[in-house]
C-alpha cells in the first residue's frame, strides 16, 4: 500500500515543478541586480518583505492607473478609424467615377490610332505606286534620238559612230534595268521590251555587217612595193581604222556574247591571209638576200642534190671562200633583219587585238568600261593604261588562240627559213642559235621570267628547235672529227681536225663577241674539244710517215697556244691538258731519239745497270766478260769527237724533218734534247766512275766539247 502512495506523491512533485518556468537570463540579471540594491535590508527578512510588499503595491497603483488611461486612448484611436474608413469609402467612389470616364477616353485613342495606321499605309503605297510608275516611265524610257540612231546604224563617221555608241550604251541600259517578273505582264511594258529587242537586233545585225565589211577589206588589202625588199607594211592604219569601234565591240560582248566570238573567227579569217601573205613575202626576200640570187636560182640551190657535199666540218677553201665569209655574216644579219620586222607587226597586232576586243578583261570590269566609254553621249579614247595591261605578262588563252590563228603561218616559215640557214653554211645552226638566244633573252631579261608576247612565246619554242638543230651539228662534227684519220702521205704538221677546231672556236669566239648567252656553245666547245683529244690520241704510227710522239708534241701545242690566245673559260682545263699532254709525247720524243748518236754506248751501259740492278757489286761489274774494260775501250772507240758531232747534225736534220716550220717547235725541242744528252753523259761518267775507277777510261770528248757541238749546229742552221 506506501508503494501507491509513494508514487503519487512524486506525480504531485513533478506536477508542481513542471508549473514553475525556468528563469531567463535578463529576469536573473534583474533579481541579482534587485539584491545588490537592497543588500542592508536583506539581514533583516521582515523589514525586507515589507519593502517589498510596499513597493508591489506601488506597481499596483500604477498599473491600474495606466490601464484607465490607455482605455480613453483607445476609444479616441478606434473612433480616428471609423474616421479614416469613411474617407476611403469617398475615394473609392471618386475613383469608380474617374476608371469610368478614362475607360471612354481609351476607346476613343485607339480609335484614333487605328485610324491613323490606315492613314499611313494608305501615303505609303501611294507612294511606292508613284515611285514604280516613275521608274517604269522614266527608266524604260530611250530617247527619239537614240532610237533614229540605232535605227539608222549610221557608222559612217566619227560622230555617227559616237551617236551610235551612246544610243547602243542607252539601250542596254533599259534592257538590263531588274524589273520584277509581274510588270512585264503588263501590255506597256512588254511592247517596250519587245521595241528595245527589236532596236537591238537589228543594230547588231547592222554592226556586224559593217563590220565584218571592214576586215574583208583589210583582208584582200594589196600593200604597195616598199623601198626597202625585207620590210613588212605598218598595220597602223588598219588598227586606227577600226579603234572608233572599240566601245560597240564591248557593248557587242556584253549583251552577245556568241555574236561577239564568231566575230573574231572572221577577223582572224581575214587578217590571217594578209599576214599570210606579208610573211611569205618577207621570207622569201629574206632566203633570196641570204643567198644573194635571183627567186628562181634560189628555188634550184634548195632542191639541189647534196650527195656530193662536203663534211659538215669543212669549211670552204676554195674561190667561194670571200662567199663564204659574207654568207656567215648574212645569216645573223638577215635573221636579226626578220626578227626586227617581225617583233613591231606581232606586238602591235596583240596589243590592238586586247585593246580592240576587251581580251583579258572579265565582264565585270567590261561592263564598268562600257559604262565609262562614252560621257555625254560622246565616244571618249580609250584610257592608256586599259585593265587588259594587268594581264600583259601572262596572255589570256583567248588572245593566244586568236593570235595563233591569224599567224598561223609564222612558225612554219620560221622552222623553214632556219633550215635554209643551216643549208647555207656549214655552222648555221650556230648562227641562229646565237642570234635566236640573244633575241629572245634580250627580251626576258636577266631573269628567267616567262614571255611577255606572242612573238616571245613562239621564238622560245623555235629556240628548243635551234638548240636541237645545234646539238645535231655539234654530235655529228664531233663523230666526224673522232673517226678522221689524216691522209696516208701527210708527214707531219698540224692534223685537219685540229684546223676545223681551231677555225670553229674562231667562228664561234667571233659570232659570240657582242653575246652573253653561251651556255650550249660552251657544252658544244668542250665536246668538240674532246672528241679533236680522242682524234689526236688514236693516231697510230702506220698511218703516219713520222714520229707519232712528234705530231701528238706538235697538234697538243698548236692547242695549248691557240687557246692561250683566245683565252676561253670554258677550256681552260682542256687547256692545261694540252700543255701537259704535249710536254708529255715532248719527252717520249727525246727518250727515244737522244740516244741514237750514241747507240752502242747507250746500249753497253744499259748493260751495266741491269748487272747492278740484279745485285752485281760495282767493283766487280767490269769482270764480266760482256761488260770488262777491254769491251768498254772498244765501245768508245767507235764514238770519236767527229764522229758525235756527225751523228748530232743528221739527229738534227732527223728534228728539222719531223717538225712543221709553222709551229716553230725546233729551238725548243733542239734545247730539250740538248738538255737530254747532257743528262745521258753524266750518267755515262758516273757509271764510268763507280765501276771502271783506276781504269784510266773515259769518254773520247769532254762536256766542254759536247756543248760546243750543239752550239755550233745551233748557229750553223740560224
Amino acid at each position: 500500500m506506501q508503494r501507491p502512495q509513494e508514487h503519487g506523491q512524486q506525480a504531485e512533485l513533478q506536477e508542481g515543478l513542471s508549473a514553475f518556468q525556468e528563469v531567463t537570463p535578463e529576469e536573473a540579471a534583474a533579481v541579482l541586480a534587485l539584491l545588490e540594491e537592497h543588500e542592508p535590508l536583506l539581514s533583516h527578512s521582515v523589514a525586507f518583505a515589507e519593502h517589498l510588499g510596499q513597493e508591489l503595491q506601488g506597481l499596483e497603483e500604477a498599473n491600474l492607473r495606466a490601464i484607465i488611461s490607455s482605455e480613453q486612448q483607445l476609444a479616441q484611436l478606434m473612433s480616428a478609424l471609423d474616421e479614416a474608413l469613411a474617407e476611403v469609402g469617398r475615394v473609392e467612389e471618386t475613383l469608380r467615377v474617374c476608371d469610368e470616364l478614362l475607360e471612354g477616353v481609351r476607346q476613343q485613342m485607339e480609335h484614333i490610332h487605328r485610324e491613323s495606321s490606315l492613314l499611313h499605309h494608305l501615303a505609303s503605297n501611294r507612294t511606292r505606286l508613284m515611285d514604280e510608275i516613275l521608274f517604269l516611265t522614266s527608266q524604260l524610257q530611250l530617247s527619239q534620238e537614240h532610237r533614229t540612231a540605232l535605227s539608222r546604224a549610221d557608222l559612217s563617221s566619227p560622230a555617227a559612230i559616237g551617236a551610235c555608241t551612246a544610243a547602243a550604251q542607252a539601250l542596254s541600259s533599259c534592257m538590263d534595268l531588274p524589273i520584277h517578273p509581274s510588270y512585264r505582264k503588263l501590255q506597256a511594258v512588254a511592247e517596250q521590251l519587245i521595241l528595245f529587242e527589236t532596236l537591238k537586233q537589228n543594230f547588231e545585225s547592222a554592226f556586224i555587217h559593217h563590220i565584218t565589211n571592214i576586215f574583208k577589206l583589210q583582208g584582200n588589202y594589196q600593200a604597195p612595193v616598199l623601198g626597202h625588199p625585207m620590210a613588212v607594211p605598218s598595220h597602223g592604219p588598219h588598227h586606227e581604222e577600226l579603234l572608233p569601234y572599240t566601245p560597240l565591240m564591248a557593248w557587242l560582248r556584253n549583251t552577245s556574247p556568241a555574236l561577239f566570238w564568231d566575230l573574231l573567227k572572221v577577223y582572224s579569217q581575214n587578217l590571217g591571209r594578209l599576214y599570210e601573205r606579208e610573211i611569205k613575202a618577207l621570207f622569201e626576200q629574206a632566203k633570196i638576200s641570204l643567198s644573194g640570187r635571183r627567186k628562181g636560182s634560189l628555188q634550184e640551190t634548195w632542191e639541189k642534190p647534196t650527195g656530193t657535199r662536203q663534211p659538215r666540218w669543212s669549211f670552204p677553201r676554195s674561190r667561194e671562200s670571200q662567199e663564204d665569209t659574207q654568207t656567215r655574216g648574212n645569216i645573223g644579219r638577215v635573221l636579226e633583219q626578220v626578227l626586227s620586222e617581225l617583233q613591231p607587226l606581232c606586238t602591235s597586232e596583240q596589243q590592238f587585238l586586247q585593246e580592240f576586243f576587251w581580251l583579258g578583261c572579265d565582264s565585270v570590269e567590261l561592263q564598268a568600261l562600257e559604262g565609262s566609254a562614252t560621257k555625254g553621249g560622246e565616244p571618249m579614247a580609250p584610257p592608256e593604261d586599259p585593265p587588259h595591261t594587268k594581264t600583259q605578262s601572262q596572255p589570256e588563252e583567248a588572245t593566244t588562240q586568236l593570235l595563233s590563228e591569224i599567224f598561223s603561218c609564222l612558225e612554219p616559215e620560221l622552222r623553214a627559213f632556219l633550215d635554209v640557214c643551216n643549208t647555207v653554211h656549214p655552222l648555221g645552226c650556230l648562227q641562229v642559235l646565237v642570234t635566236l638566244s640573244d633575241s629572245v633573252f634580250g627580251t626576258w631579261g636577266p631573269s628567267s621570267a616567262p614571255p611577255l608576247s606572242f612573238l616571245d612565246s613562239l621564238l622560245g619554242n623555235v629556240l628548243l628547235l635551234a638548240k636541237s638543230n645545234f646539238n645535231k651539228c655539234i654530235g655529228t662534227l664531233c663523230k666526224e672529227m673522232e673517226e678522221a684519220r689524216p691522209p696516208s702521205r701527210m708527214r707531219g704538221g698540224v692534223l685537219p681536225c685540229v684546223s676545223r677546231f681551231q677555225e670553229f672556236l674562231a667562228f664561234s669566239e667571233e659570232l659570240l663577241r657582242t653575246s652573253r648567252h653561251r651556255g650550249e656553245l660552251d657544252k658544244a666547245q668542250l665536246r668538240l674539244a674532246s672528241s679533236v683529244f680522242s682524234s689526236i690520241n688514236s693516231l697510230s704510227s702506220a698511218n703516219l710517215k713520222v714520229n707519232t710522239d712528234m705530231v701528238m708534241m706538235e697538234n697538243f701545242h698548236h692547242i695549248h697556244n691557240f687557246l692561250c690566245q683566245r683565252n676561253i673559260p670554258c677550256l681552260e682545263s682542256k687547256k692545261r691538258e694540252a700543255k701537259q699532254r704535249s710536254r708529255e709525247h715532248m719527252e717520249k720524243y727525246i727518250t727515244t731519239h737522244v740516244g741514237q748518236p750514241l747507240e752502242w754506248l747507250k746500249h753497253f751501259f744499259e748493260g751495266v745497270k741491269a748487272r747492278l740492278a740484279q745485285g752485281v757489286k760495282e767493283e766487280e761489274v767490269s769482270f764480266q766478260l760482256a761488260y770488262s774494260k777491254q769491251e768498254l775501250r772498244k765501245v768508245i772507240e767507235k764514238y770519236p769527237g767527229k764522229e758525235v758531232k756527225r751523228a748530232l747534225e743528221t739527229l738534227y736534220r732527223t728534228i728539222h724533218k719531223h717538225l712543221s716550220p709553222e709551229e716553230n717547235l725546233l729551238p725548243v725541242v733542239w734545247q730539250a734534247m740538248e738538255q737530254g744528252f747532257i743528262r745521258q753523259y753524266r750518267e755515262f761518267e758516273d757509271l764510268i766512275q763507280r765501276c771502271y775507277a783506276g781504269a784510266g777510261i773515259a769518254l773520247d770528248f769532254t762536256m766542254e766539247d759536247l756543248l760546243s757541238y750543239f752550239n755550233s749546229i745551233t748557229m750553223s742552221n740560224m
